[in-house]
């Protein structure tokens, strides 16, 4: 081999170990890179894990938050379930309770119904009310009654009602059981008990009676409503049949009621009192006439109470007639060595009867 051969050797051999060295230096590159890469993969790795670590703890926290939170709708839902049954429980004691109240009711209605026909009473005037200043002072009639009920009980037979003049021989009879009575041969025991008055009501009507005006009905649709009108007027401005001078005439066609009002008092009162009025409308017609009113109820009380000096006696035998064993009872309790005293008042019943007692603040008095 010359001498030239070897340079161009040398020469391949050097630009062969330039090529190694390059790729020698790019292999550690890559290799640098490559193990950058890994702690940079591990690090994000760790990173991963601990992300992963946190979530999961996250996602068992969520669940624990989940499970309580489910425990706690389960328990709100029993406790509303229990709640519910209890209203749904308390709405069925409720209306019983109302229902039974509303019968108290109807039967506390019944009871307080006032069915009285009041009596004619004369008045006589005493003094003279200064009239209050009005434009239609004179129009009406005012009228304040107060209505008392007395207080009652019912007394069957078998049963003596007794009042004491003093409260005290009352009081003194209801602390013993029973009390034996002689009646010529025979003995009579009795059982006295407190007596419990029905409840009673008092109340005041405030009446206010028109002098001018007087309702009317049964009027026939003969005619149109205005030309109705005109004969109500004609017929009840005629003197000869008690009329008079009118202010104003209503009337409804479709009830054939109306209301007539008079110019001047004391025309209606008289009209009224007829109780009938004839009117001229196609015929001759008998209205029916009335005196225009209102009233109200006032000062409505409800009382009831137990009578300081009045008995019952239960469990009376009938040894003897009605009036016979009546007798014997007075005397008894008239004995102050039965503890007795003064009788101011006695009624005994025998069985298969019953009467009502009326009570007032001092006396009694039988009613059969």
């Amino acid at each position: 081999m010359d001498h030239g051969d070897e340079e161009q050797t040398l020469s391949e051999a050097k630009e062969e170990l330039e090529q190694w060295k390059m790729k020698l230096e790019k292999a550690e590159d890559e290799k640098s890179r490559l193990q950058l890469a890994k702690l940079s993969a591990e690090d994000e790795k760790k990173a991963a894990q601990k992300d992963m670590l946190v979530l999961q703890q996250q996602g068992e926290q969520r669940m624990e938050e989940f499970t309580e939170t489910l425990k706690g709708i389960k328990g709100e839902i029993l406790r509303l379930k229990k709640g519910n049954e209890d209203l749904m429980k308390k709405l069925v004691e409720s209306q019983a309770l109302l229902q039974a109240k509303r019968a108290e009711s109807l039967q506390l209605q019944q009871r307080f119904k006032i069915h009285a026909q009041i009596p004619e009473k004369k008045l006589k005037f005493t003094n003279k009310i200064e009239k209050e200043d009005s434009d239609n002072g004179d129009e009406h009639i005012k009228g304040v009654f107060t209505i008392t009920q007395r207080p009652t009980v019912i007394l069957k037979g078998g049963q003596a009602l007794i009042t004491f003049e003093e409260e005290t021989v009352a009081a003194h009879i209801l602390k013993m059981a029973k009390c034996t009575v002689s009646c010529d041969k025979d003995k009579v025991d009795v059982k006295p008990k407190f007596l419990t008055l029905d409840p009673s009501v008092k109340f005041e009507v405030h009446l206010d009676v028109s002098t001018k005006a007087v309702n009317f009905s049964n009027i026939p649709p003969s005619m149109q409503e205005e030309r109705m009108k005109d004969r109500l007027e004609i017929s009840f401005s005629k003197p000869s049949r008690g009329g008079g001078e009118l202010e104003r005439v209503d009337y409804d066609m479709d009830t054939g009621r109306g209301q007539i009002t008079f110019l001047n008092t004391g025309v209606a009162e008289s009209v009224a009192l007829k109780g009938k009025f004839c009117v001229d409308v196609d015929r001759e017609v008998n209205v029916n006439v009335s005196l225009v009113y209102s009233y109200k109820l006032k000062k409505f009380q409800t009382f009831c109470g137990i009578p300081r000096r009045s008995i019952i006696l239960n469990d009376i035998e009938d040894v003897q007639d009605e009036e016979d064993l009546q007798d014997h009872l007075e005397i008894h309790f008239q004995k102050p060595s039965n503890y007795g005293g003064e009788v101011e008042c006695i009624k005994y019943i025998s069985r298969g009867k019953k009467i009502k007692a009326f009570f007032s603040e001092d006396t009694a008095e039988m009613e059969a």
